[in-house]
């Protein structure tokens, strides 16, 4: 019986770095059932670092984050994990209002929108239907996220500060005895192992609630929704290296470079039971109209597509926290779109809660609200 004082539940970008932050003073085990890390939505991210994208709550968590992509700490990553693009939300003439409202609302944002000449955003992306913008808004402060060293940088802080990563490890029960967690774990090939933990911290992503449901807790509602990805070539001469990235103020399609290529998306939603996703022909269709509708540049063909789990609470805000009925349980799910560009600040949060210590003074100046984010509003 191996005992530690927090076992995690789950492996890709919640997972590792709440579990690095937590093995700064206590003992980690990190279960992830898949024999890789962040197979599923964390390594399918196509992710920018946007402080005006998200409700409220999302935005006070990425803009609390960015002082740590900008300095990580010693040895994290070998290259910088973001790279500057500029992100440009259009409308067309009926959108016109959404494109106000959207200005208007990051108005307090450390880094608001900004209204665009229509003229200017032609000269910007000059592949832009003629008379598809009438109205655009303009960020400047956003970026590309390097995931894979995201990631990898939480997993090598993880392993450093001792935490025992087991892949391929299939939660097989969770059971509460008196004031410990039993946790029976199998693998292939290797006879089931019991670990003994004070702490469960449900990282687990679209399966969230299925682990909450096996350690005894009523589910918080959260939903996984598939999102479409394909890659396609971009224009012949490379001339879009440089446009930033692309979204419909409505979310109804966004595309941005990709090296010499573009990486496209619907903004599709469609609610999944927790799988491997795959993109469907359909969705794939569906985007290849939206982009040819906004942008001059016929697919030829189609390089690559790929589709992921999105997992979101009904308000569409994280869930962080300990579990309202079952003790030693604590709830850090419902990410949604936004889990890669909240990750330092979430993991900071999780761990300062998990471990009952003050939250860090730097979360709260951004306003990150604690009750916003508690499994409670959901568990009443």
């Amino acid at each position: 019986m191996t005992q530690v004082d927090y076992a995690v539940i789950g492996g890709g970008i919640a997972g590792i770095s709440v579990a690095s932050e937590l093995a700064r003073s206590h003992r980690v085990l990190l279960l992830e059932r898949e024999p890789h890390l962040a197979y599923h939505t964390t390594g399918r991210s196509a992710a920018i670092y946007s402080e005006t994208y998200g409700n409220r709550a999302i935005r006070a968590l990425s803009s609390a984050s960015r002082r740590f992509f900008e300095r990580p700490p010693e040895g994290f990553s070998e290259q910088p994990l973001l790279t500057p693009r500029a992100c440009l939300y259009i409308g067309r003439e009926d959108q016109r209002g959404e494109v106000e409202q959207a200005i208007e609302d990051s108005r307090s944002d450390p880094c608001p929108l900004e209204l665009m000449d229509t003229a200017a955003v032609y000269r910007m992306v000059p592949l832009l239907r003629p008379g598809y913008v009438a109205a655009a808004a303009f960020e400047s402060g956003s970026a590309d996220i390097d995931v894979h060293s995201l990631h990898y940088g939480f997993q090598r802080l993880a392993v450093t500060r001792g935490v025992e990563i087991r892949r391929d490890a299939q939660l097989l029960s969770v059971v509460r005895q008196h004031t410990r967690w039993s946790l029976e774990v199998a693998s292939p090939g290797m006879a089931p192992v019991r670990y003994e933990a004070n702490i469960l911290i449900n990282a687990a992503g679209a399966w969230a609630d299925e682990v909450g449901r096996l350690a005894g807790a009523r589910p918080v509602g959260l939903t996984p929704l598939r999102r479409t990805v394909i890659l396609v070539p971009g224009p012949e001469n490379g001339a879009a290296v440089d446009w930033p990235a692309v979204m419909d103020i409505g979310e109804t399609f966004y595309f941005k470079p990709e090296g010499r290529k573009l990486l496209v998306s619907p903004a599709d939603e469609t609610p999944s039971p927790p799988c491997d996703a795959q993109p469907e022909e359909l969705d794939i269709a569906v985007c290849v109209d939206r982009l040819e509708r906004a942008l001059d540049l016929p697919v030829a063909r189609i390089e690559r597509s790929w589709a992921g789990l999105r997992t979101f609470a009904p308000d569409r805000t994280p869930v962080v926290g300990f579990d309202t009925g079952v003790a030693g349980l604590f709830w850090l799910a419902g990410q949604g779109g936004y889990g890669i560009q909240t990750a330092p600040a979430l993991s900071q949060l999780a761990a300062a809660l998990a471990r009952s210590e003050p939250i860090p003074a730097e979360l709260l100046e951004f306003g990150v609200d604690v009750a916003a984010l508690s499994p409670a509003r959901l568990q009443r």
